[in-house]
């Protein structure tokens, strides 16, 4: 059975003049912020294209129907529309840091974990976030869940600071824009949990070079324009 949903597909080639693979992103999601931390920790330079999710650019449709981000377009026109697929051709290319071979564990362990992070946490993230789309028992058992998981997560990291052994790897870099989603939801009873692995593993990401990088500001792109290129080039990881 896959540990994750494989989404690629081909469209016509870029113009000779698109010289760089088409980074379909929006700033704040967290599934945009994971594949742009593989790209720039790869250092895949691409042309960065921050759309408007309210107003989806018809580019991105033929891209990829479904109309989410991210949206990696390769010079050959092959379409990789899942977050993780795009970390993983990132890291396949370049992993100057070793994230896909952690020092305790394995990959398929780390994708295991991710994938439960995108089912499980990732659907108590959301009604925890919105309570006003949900009934009460649901947003409950939500918080609940959540705070299950991150006590899971904090016991996890206790022994080395990371989620798979002595250095940060693929799985701490998919969890982590989830993680910090979570905590921008009440900051202060974020601070007030008793989980300082968890916190601190969040808060050194927050503080490193590869977080500033991938979450720059840039304009929001407009049709027949180029976009500007990112990560062009490798920057450190926490």
């Amino acid at each position: 059975m896959a540990l994750w949903f494989h989404s690629s597909h081909q469209i016509p080639a870029l113009t000779a003049a698109a010289t760089l693979p088409v980074l379909y992103s929006f700033r704040r999601c967290p599934y945009a912020i994971r594949a742009r931390l593989a790209l720039a920790h790869a250092g895949l330079a691409c042309e960065l294209r921050e759309i408007n999710l309210r107003n989806k650019p018809q580019a991105l449709l033929d891209a990829s129907p479904k109309g989410t981000v991210p949206v990696l377009v390769l010079q050959d026109g092959k379409v990789i529309d899942q977050s993780l697929e795009v970390m993983l051709h990132a890291l396949r290319g370049n992993d100057p840091d070793g994230w896909l071979q952690p020092t305790h564990g394995s990959l398929e362990d780390m994708l295991a974990l991710i994938e439960r992070n995108d089912g499980f946490f990732k659907q108590a993230l959301d009604r925890c976030k919105y309570p006003e789309r949900h009934d009460a028992e649901a947003v409950n058992q939500a918080q609940a869940d959540a705070l299950t998981w991150l006590a899971a997560l904090n016991d996890q990291l206790e022994e080395t600071g990371y989620l798979f052994g002595l250095n940060p790897s693929l799985a701490d870099m998919a969890l982590r824009p989830f993680v910090r989603q979570y905590a921008r939801i009440d900051e202060a009873q974020w601070n007030e949990q008793p989980w300082p692995h968890l916190q601190a593993w969040l808060q050194r990401w927050i503080d490193s070079a590869l977080f500033a990088e991938v979450m720059e500001i840039y304009p929001g792109w407009v049709p027949g324009t180029r976009g500007p290129v990112f990560a062009a080039g490798i920057v450190g990881s926490d």
